[in-house]
């Protein structure tokens, strides 16, 4: 019984410790990841019509286009396409959009 605390306790103190200069970046006070990109203006924004080409196809079937870097999933493209969309939505990492029928 002695034994499985000590255990225990070796587990909790090997634990790595955070501390505020992490590698991964910095956190905030409730612990939050607070990336710089985040607050970087994007190159699209809803309304956009634009060019793409499909670069892949994400793990839910749409399309995944690529702006200036920026992600943006097109439901129903297929890879290797070259389409025009209009950008339905803008999250703070990427970008929604759907086909325009011509």
């Amino acid at each position: 019984m002695r034994n499985e605390e000590n255990n225990e306790n070796e587990g909790r103190n090997n634990r790595r410790s955070f501390d505020n200069n992490r590698e991964r970046g910095e956190r905030g006070e409730r612990g939050m990841k607070i990336r710089s990109n985040y607050f970087l203006p994007k190159p699209i924004k809803p309304g956009d019509i634009i060019e793409v080409e499909i670069e892949a196809i994400a793990s839910q079937g749409d399309g995944i286009a690529k702006k200036d870097g920026f992600v943006i999933f097109v439901k129903g493209a297929k890879n290797g396409e070259k389409l025009k969309i209009r950008i339905t939505e803008v999250k703070a990492r990427f970008g929604i959009g759907e086909i325009v029928k011509e």
